[in-house]
C-alpha cells in the first residue's frame, strides 16, 4: 500500500512510520504545519508543531529512508479546531480539541488529501488497535491502558477506519521508547506533548481571556446569592473547584464546585460536591465506528480521556444519543464527548449537550 505517515516530530509517530516501512508499505512522511506562527523552539513538553518538531520529524524520515513533506493546514486547523474551541467555551461548554482535530484534520483534511493524491491510507502514532471483524474493520483499545487513545479516535467512521493504520496499539510506551533508541532515533527520549497543543503554557483561562477579553460577572450559589466575582464565565467548567476566589464561604465550611455555567447571563453557579453527580446524558453529533446501533445497547461509557468506564445503556436516534449510566459520574460538562464501548471495541461517540440526575442511581 501507499501510505502517508503523519509525523509530529515525537517518538510515537517516528516508530509508527518505521514500522510501516518494515511492513513493506510505500511510505511518505508528512508533518502537518498547524500553527500560523510556529515557535522556533519548544518551550515545554506541552506544545507541539514547532519548527523544532518539524526538524525532528525530517531527521527520522531521513534515517528511515522515506520522502518527507510539510503540509500547511494552519488555516484549516484555526477554523475547525481553534475557533471551535473558543466558540464552545463562549457557549458555556467544555470541548475536547483533540477529538475535533482527529475528526476534522488528521482523518478528514489529511486523509482526504492523501486519498486524492493516490495514497491508500494514513498511519499515525496513536495508541489504539484496528481489528478485522465480521462487519469490517473495528477500532479497539490499545494493550497499554495508560496510553490508550481510543477515546480521542471515537469520532472516526467506518470509511475512515478502512484507510487508517495505528501500528503502536499492541505495544507499551516504554517498549516504544526502547525501540526508538535501538533504531537510533534522536527523539527516543523526547518528552511527550500533552494537554492542549495550541496553548503551550497550559493556561487555558489566560489564553481564553486574551482572546475574548475580560467579561466581569457574578458567581452565585444555588440559592442565587452572590458569593464571588469572575472575569469571564467562559473560563469555568463544571466540576471545577480551584481558582474560584469566592468571597462568601458556606456556613458549614463545605467546599464548593462549579455546577453550572450560564453564558447568557454571564453567571457561574457553584454548589456542593453532591450536586455534581449525574447519570443521564443527552448527546448529539453522533459518530459511529461501524453500523449505527439499533434499539437499546449495553455499553461502557467513557466521559473523558483516560477516565473510567461506566456501565450504561445507550439509545441512538439519527445523530443523537441518550445514555443512562448504571451509577453516577461527577463533573460531567456539556461539550465533553461520551465514547461508547462494547468490551474493547469502540462503538462510537457523541458530544454531550445536557445532563440529568435521577433519584434512583447510586454514586
Amino acid at each position: 500500500m501507499r501510505v502517508v505517515a503523519a509525523m509530529s516530530g515525537g517518538v510515537d509517530s517516528a516508530v509508527a512510520a518505521a514500522r510501516m516501512v518494515d511492513a513493506g508499505h510505500e511510505v511518505v512522511g508528512v508533518h502537518l504545519a498547524l500553527s500560523q506562527s510556529a515557535a522556533t523552539l519548544r518551550e515545554s513538553a506541552r506544545g507541539c508543531c514547532t519548527i523544532e518538531d518539524a526538524g525532528d520529524a525530517r531527521r527520522v524520515a531521513d534515517k528511515v529512508g522515506i520522502p518527507f513533506y510539510v503540509w500547511d493546514m494552519a488555516q484549516r486547523f484555526k477554523e475547525d479546531v481553534v475557533e471551535d474551541f473558543v466558540a464552545e467555551y463562549t457557549a458555556g461548554r467544555t470541548p475536547n480539541p483533540c477529538l475535533r482535530c482527529n475528526e476534522r484534520i488528521k482523518f478528514a483534511a489529511l486523509l482526504d488529501k492523501a486519498l486524492a493524491l493516490g495514497f491508500d491510507a494514513v498511519a499515525t502514532g496513536h495508541y489504539a488497535q484496528i481489528v478485522d471483524g465480521p462487519g469490517g474493520r473495528e477500532l479497539h483499545r490499545a494493550v497499554d491502558p495508560a496510553k490508550d487513545q481510543s477515546y480521542v479516535l471515537g469520532v472516526l467512521d467506518a470509511d475512515q477506519l478502512a484507510h487508517s493504520f495505528f501500528p503502536l496499539g499492541d505495544t507499551t510506551k516504554p517498549q516504544i521508547r526502547q525501540e526508538a533508541a535501538e533504531r537510533g532515533f534522536s527523539v527516543a527520549k523526547k518528552p511527550d506533548s500533552h494537554d492542549i497543543c495550541f496553548i503551550a503554557d497550559g493556561d487555558t483561562k489566560g489564553w481564553l481571556t486574551r482572546r475574548l477579553g475580560e467579561q466581569p460577572g457574578d458567581i452565585v450559589d444555588t440559592e442565587g446569592e452572590v458569593v464571588g466575582q469572575h472575569q469571564g464565565a467562559f473560563a469555568y467548567t463544571v466540576g471545577q473547584r480551584r481558582g474560584l476566589g469566592l468571597k462568601v464561604p458556606r456556613a458549614d465550611g463545605a467546599k464548593r464546585y462549579v455546577v453550572d455555567v450560564q453564558p447568557r447571563t454571564n453567571t457561574v453557579v457553584v454548589g456542593t460536591q453532591d450536586l455534581l453527580g449525574i447519570d443521564i446524558l443527552a448527546a448529539d453529533h453522533a459518530r459511529w465506528c461501524g453500523p449505527v446501533p439499533v434499539g437499546e445497547l449495553r455499553v461502557g461509557a467513557q466521559l473523558r480521556a483516560h477516565g473510567e468506564e461506566f456501565a450504561a445503556v445507550a439509545v441512538a436516534e439519527d445523530d443523537r444519543v441518550s445514555v443512562r449510566l448504571d451509577r453516577r459520574a461527577r463533573g460531567v460538562a456539556p461539550g465533553q464527548s461520551v465514547v461508547l464501548y462494547d468490551g474493547t471495541r469502540v462503538v462510537g461517540s457523541a458530544t454531550i449537550t445536557s445532563t440529568e440526575r435521577s433519584r434512583t442511581a447510586q454514586g
